[in-house]
């Protein structure tokens, strides 16, 4: 095994805790209206509001456990189809590319999330240390 092949679930770790911690600044830019508030409000979303307040809990929320690899397939999966929903309801209705309607970093979130939901969290996550500790009881 040559050291690409070695690097590669530790480089998908880094991985999926930088993509997750920007996507969980981005939920608290929203729902607390810090880090330059929610994009294109400068504050905070009104609570319970339909869909962007929703969305943004789902990226907090989702973003801390796929940061810390903690449920990672089922949450970035919620925070793929999260990305989804935003490109095709706010973005997709204003022009045919990402470029043109400003829903690039949707569409960057949406794939990212897929990736980690299929891949898993690479080596360094808080379920993998979960993980031998389960089967020791089960088995024992």
């Amino acid at each position: 095994m040559n050291a690409v092949d070695r690097a590669g679930p530790y480089v998908l770790s880094l991985f999926r805790m930088i993509v997750a911690f920007l996507f969980a600044c981005h939920g608290a830019a929203s729902l607390f209206g810090v880090l330059g508030g929610a994009p294109g409000r400068g504050g905070a979303l009104p609570a319970g509001s339909w869909p962007g307040w929703w969305a943004a809990l789902i990226e907090l929320v989702g973003g801390v456990l796929v940061l810390v690899g903690l449920g990672t397939r089922v949450a970035a999966l919620i925070c793929s189809g999260t990305m989804a929903y935003a490109y095709f309801t706010v973005h997709q209705s204003r022009a045919l590319f990402p470029i043109q309607n400003v829903g690039e970093l949707a569409v960057l979130f949406c794939w990212a999330f897929l990736l980690l939901a299929v891949y898993g969290p690479g080596p360094w996550a808080l379920e993998r240390l979960a993980a031998p500790a389960v089967r020791r009881r089960v088995s024992g």
